[in-house]
């Protein structure tokens, strides 16, 4: 296959600090003007900042990786070659470079253009940003997304399958507690609802060690107040209270209940059986932008806005145990207990958090990048539950294939420690369910 030369985007190496070396076989050139955007952002204490220095960092230090310099070339591993392009004028009568090359991105465009028009190499344009890439396709440049860290929303393993089988097998799945099925494909920790043609059904889950089907966990009373609705809820309850499985993934549109049983579970765990210390409940805070620093107060003051949805489903859980009218006092008791513990996502990195109950709310907001940097945070005996829908992003970098938690899924899905569950039917209302359908 003949070497491309791949012009990238700013925005491509904040969303992946490592994007230069998965350019195998290819020529990787990164214009002046990406440089300079990711030296003014360097300073930054957020997860863009960290990016921006370690890009900067690693551009730095290619000249002892590999032979040659950054202006003429640096050849590292994997067949790549990099280099930093200089020019960032445009010369109208040599380039007949038809936009204004005073705008930042013009000036990305421009250095391909140039490239393209200097060698007659074949030019590609990798960047997150639609725009600059429907003006590189209409000044005669390829264009591409920045596809390396992209999993298929649409494709996405929902969890659970359902099968038909004949009744006896139902039946001797029922007395032996667990039954073997020849079954393509099945996957660590994957539900199965069994059907008969006389309507017998069983859900069982699929234990990859025993290479069997087993029952689910049998639950003795309520869970904090409530009680799964459907399938699709029985199986994530399953997931979140088995301790052996540390990592668990809910996807689905609002009002499927992700938070309200993720919370419900965590209460379980650590105020009831004590297998964990604390819960700690963190979300994306994207529509401020950068920080919580533009609200006044202390940072659980500034937090508390952000967390409503989270003290609201402590309410309704707090109701749902102790009745109307007393959920109030629950819910200080749980509060004061300082076992429940409300934090922004920015602020998780750097820390050890051994035996907690860990719930990343609104994960789809995160990068690939950024929900490595979190789970990576767990200590000896913590559980990590992410719960998002992929369709509904703040990010604009972001989308349903290149978020975190499609992303998470695609690559764990595999993993006996992991488990996921696409939940489907809105529970919230009557109402909430005609919006999710029709709306």
């Amino acid at each position: 296959m003949a070497r491309k030369t791949f012009v990238i985007d700013t925005n491509v190496l904040l969303h992946d600090p490592d994007a230069i070396g998965k350019f195998h076989e290819n020529d990787v050139v990164i214009p002046i003007i990406v440089l300079e955007e990711l030296d003014s952002m360097k300073r930054l204490s957020d997860e863009l900042g960290r990016n921006a220095r370690h890009v900067i960092r690693y551009i730095d230090s290619l000249k002892t990786l590999g032979a040659g310099t950054l202006y003429e070339g640096v050849h590292i591993e994997n067949g790549i070659c990099v280099r930093v392009h200089l020019e960032t004028k445009a010369d109208q009568s040599k380039y007949q470079f038809p936009l204004p090359s005073e705008k930042t991105s013009n000036k990305i465009l421009l250095a391909a253009h140039q490239i393209k028009a200097a060698n007659g190499q074949k030019v590609v344009i990798v960047s997150k940003d639609f725009i600059v890439r429907v003006k590189a396709e209409a000044i005669g440049l390829e264009a591409e997304d920045y596809e390396n860290l992209k999993i298929s929303y649409e494709r996405m393993y929902k969890g659970y399958r359902k099968v038909d089988v004949p009744k006896p097998m139902i039946d001797l799945f029922f007395k032996d507690n667990s039954i073997s099925l020849d079954l393509p494909n099945l996957l660590a920790n994957e539900y199965c609802l069994l059907t008969s043609p006389e309507n017998s059904s069983a859900l069982c889950k699929y234990n990859k060690t025993s290479k069997k089907l087993e029952p689910l966990l049998k639950l003795q009373k309520d869970i904090w107040g409530i009680h799964p609705l459907n399938m699709e809820q029985k199986c994530a309850l399953d997931l979140l209270l088995r301790d052996d499985i540390k990592l668990v993934t809910l996807v689905g549109p609002a009002g499927t209940g992700k938070t309200l049983l993720a919370l419900a579970a965590a209460l379980k765990k650590v105020f009831d059986e004590g297998i964990y210390t604390r819960i700690l409940v963190s979300r994306p805070i994207i529509p401020l932008g950068k920080d919580i620093g533009y609200l006044p107060g202390t940072k659980e003051e500034k937090l508390y806005h952000w967390m409503q949805p989270i003290y609201d489903n402590l309410e309704f859980l707090c109701r749902s145990t102790t009745g109307e009218g007393n959920e109030k006092e629950a819910e200080t008791w749980i509060l004061e207990s300082k076992k429940i513990e409300m934090e922004a996502v920015t602020y998780i990195r750097g820390r050890s958090l051994p035996r907690m109950f860990m719930i990343i709310d609104e994960a789809q907001n995160l990068t690939p990048h950024e929900v490595k940097t979190i789970i990576s945070r767990a200590g000896q005996g913590t559980k990590v539950v992410l719960t998002g829908d992929p369709t509904q992003i703040d990010n604009p970098y972001l989308d349903k294939d290149s978020n975190a938690l499609t992303f998470l899924v695609g690559k764990m899905q595999t993993h006996p420690l992991f488990g996921h569950v696409f939940l489907e039917k809105t529970e919230r209302s009557q109402l909430a369910a005609l919006a999710a359908e029709i709306l």
